[in-house]
C-alpha cells in the first residue's frame, strides 16, 4: 500500500496551509497540500488497491480524510461497494471542504439515482452538521433535475437543524436551483418554511450569481425579510 503519510509530507506548502486554514475555521489538522495533488494521490490509490486502503487506512488529518473520500469516487466498483465505504466515510467529515469536494466526485450517483437517494435519507434526518450538509450537497450536485427538483425542495424545506454549514449549504443549493429551474424556485421562495437566515442567504446567493440578470436580482433583493 502507498506510503501516504510520507507522500503528503513531501507535498506540504506552508503558505497554502495558512491560506486554506483560514477558509476552514475550526479545522486544525490541515497539513497544507493542494487539492490537485490530493486528487492525483487518490487516483493512484484507486487504480492500485482501493479496497485495502479503505479497509485499513486510519485517517487522522484533513488531507487523509479528503483522499479517503476521493478514492471512493474514483475507484471502479459497484454502487453497493461504494455506498458501503461512504457509510464509513461520512462520519469522518468535519468541514465543508472535504464534504463538498468529495461530493462532486461521486458521479456514480447519476446511474444510481434512486439507490443513492435512499442512502441519503439517513443523513437528511441526522443531528450532525456535516452529515446533513453531505446530503444537502449531494442533492444539489445530482438531483436538481426535472424529475427530482420538487422532491429536493421538499427535503430542504423539512431540514431544521440549526447549524451554520447546513443553512449555508441549503442557501447555495437554492441559488443553483434558481439558475436551473427559475420558475419552480420562485414558487418555492414564495411558499416555504425556511428560517429567516437561510431564506435571506438564499436570496443573497442568487443575487451574487453571474447567471442572473440585473432586473431579476433587483426583484429578488426586494424579497428579503427584514
Amino acid at each position: 500500500m502507498i506510503d501516504l503519510k510520507s507522500k503528503l509530507a513531501e507535498l506540504v506548502d506552508e503558505k497554502y496551509k495558512q491560506f486554506h486554514s483560514g477558509l476552514c475555521p475550526g479545522t486544525n489538522d490541515i497539513m497544507g497540500v493542494r487539492l490537485p495533488r490530493l486528487r492525483e494521490l487518490a487516483k493512484e490509490i484507486a487504480k492500485q488497491n482501493p479496497i485495502e486502503f479503505l479497509d485499513e487506512y486510519n485517517c487522522k488529518v484533513y488531507e487523509e480524510k479528503m483522499i479517503y473520500g476521493l478514492v471512493i469516487g474514483y475507484m471502479k466498483a459497484d454502487v453497493d461497494t461504494k455506498l458501503k465505504y461512504l457509510k464509513k466515510f461520512v462520519p469522518m467529515i468535519d468541514n465543508w471542504a472535504v464534504c463538498d469536494c468529495c461530493c462532486s466526485t461521486y458521479k456514480f450517483t447519476n446511474k444510481n439515482m434512486e439507490r443513492v437517494l435512499e442512502f441519503l435519507q439517513q443523513y437528511i434526518s441526522s443531528q450532525k452538521e456535516f452529515e446533513v450538509r453531505f446530503a444537502v450537497i449531494m442533492l444539489m450536485d445530482y438531483y436538481l433535475t426535472d424529475e427530482y427538483i420538487d422532491k429536493v425542495f421538499k427535503i430542504y424545506n423539512e431540514i431544521k437543524l440549526d447549524k451554520y454549514y447546513v443553512k449555508m449549504a441549503i442557501a447555495w443549493a437554492i441559488s443553483v436551483a434558481f439558475v436551473k429551474h427559475e420558475q419552480k424556485t420562485r414558487e418555492f421562495l414564495k411558499n416555504n418554511s425556511l428560517d429567516k437566515f437561510t431564506f435571506n442567504k438564499s436570496l443573497q446567493k442568487i443575487i451574487e450569481s453571474n447567471r442572473v440578470s440585473k432586473e431579476t436580482k433587483d426583484e429578488i433583493r426586494s424579497m428579503k425579510i427584514k
